[in-house]
């Protein structure tokens, strides 16, 4: 897989880093996903937001005791509901719970704090029908997987309920490039492109809304103290281990309860590749076990780290 990535993928974004200016058509690129379609007997339907749309994707069977919301990855400036449906239908099956996927708003044409609003848009349409705040799991991966944090931190802001528990797949949780550069994963990521992590920052730095530069949040240097319990997966070879490692810390540092899993040499979000990866396949079902988990017990504080994890040791 790793190797199919660097043949394919790799090159396609080391392209973009160098030709920023060209008008790449990213916005094609969820439409790759048709060729992943969601798990068979998989039931999906439409949701309007106020700013964007959203799919609820429901597993044949699922119990409504509890809901994820999704935020997809792409760097903030492609994929979308087709990309991530199938991983998203795994989700929902390994969670026994239906997902509300968040098609956010991207970069170059939104600042990166519209995605944010959107996820919590989605926040607010869950508990508008139905939904208690203890029976939602924020999750996301990579960009999804920053975004999942903020919205946690969002709606704690606005002095809505906090969510059941965060769930980040191979998130990026430090906008600033510098850290991931100089780590040795740089070298081994079989895809990432450390220069693509500086792209994001200009992009998001062109938008001006209402005469404002969309604003550098990170999740790492936010108040976290009254953060959900956590579960972050991230691969041992990937770049945005740093983000990972950094963000358990920082969440153990403020006593949030969290449990750090390395997956010895998988790729980033190597969830997505479930239909050939058994590592993948457990992976997926440790996330479904953990969304069960917090939307049906009271937990306390603590912080659970494992490197390497597999399926055959706990955390700890």
């Amino acid at each position: 897989m790793a190797l199919a990535l660097r043949t394919f993928v790799r090159p396609v974004l080391i392209a973009g880093v160098r030709y920023p200016s060209f008008s790449w058509p990213w916005g094609l690129v969820d439409y790759a996903g048709l060729l992943l379609p969601a798990r068979k007997g998989t039931d999906r339907r439409p949701v309007r937001l106020p700013n964007c749309r959203a799919e609820w994707v429901e597993s044949l069977g699922v119990s409504q005791d509890r809901v994820v919301l999704y935020l997809h990855g792409g760097g903030f400036v492609c994929c979308g509901l087709r990309t991530h449906r199938r991983l998203v239908s795994r989700i929902s099956a390994a969670a026994d719970a239906p997902v509300l996927n968040v098609d956010y708003r991207m970069l170059p044409r939104n600042p990166i704090s519209s995605a944010v609003s959107d996820g919590v848009d989605g926040y607010k349409w869950l508990l508008a029908n139905g939904f208690r705040a203890d029976q939602i799991v924020v999750a996301g991966d990579s960009a999804g997987g920053y975004l999942a944090f903020m919205v946690a931190l969002a709606v704690a802001e606005l002095d809505l309920p906090r969510p059941a528990g965060v769930a980040a797949l191979s998130p990026l949780t430090e906008i600033d490039p510098t850290r991931k550069i100089a780590h040795p994963n740089a070298d081994t990521d079989a895809y990432l492109v450390p220069q693509s992590l500086n792209l994001i920052v200009e992009l998001n730095e062109r938008i001006v809304v209402e005469g404002q530069l969309g604003p550098h949040v990170c999740p790492v240097d936010s108040e976290l103290a009254d953060m959900p319990p956590t579960l972050i997966q991230v691969g041992s070879t990937e770049m945005l281990l740093a983000d990972a490692e950094l963000m358990a810390e920082r969440l153990a540092a403020a006593g949030s309860e969290c449990e750090l899993q390395v997956w010895e040499q998988q790729v980033h979000v190597f969830q997505a590749g479930a239909d050939i990866l058994p590592e993948a396949r457990r992976a997926i079902r440790r996330i479904g076990e953990f969304v069960k988990e917090v939307t049906t017990s009271t937990r306390g504080a603590t912080c659970l780290a494992s490197k390497p994890y597999d399926d055959q040791v706990s955390a700890g």
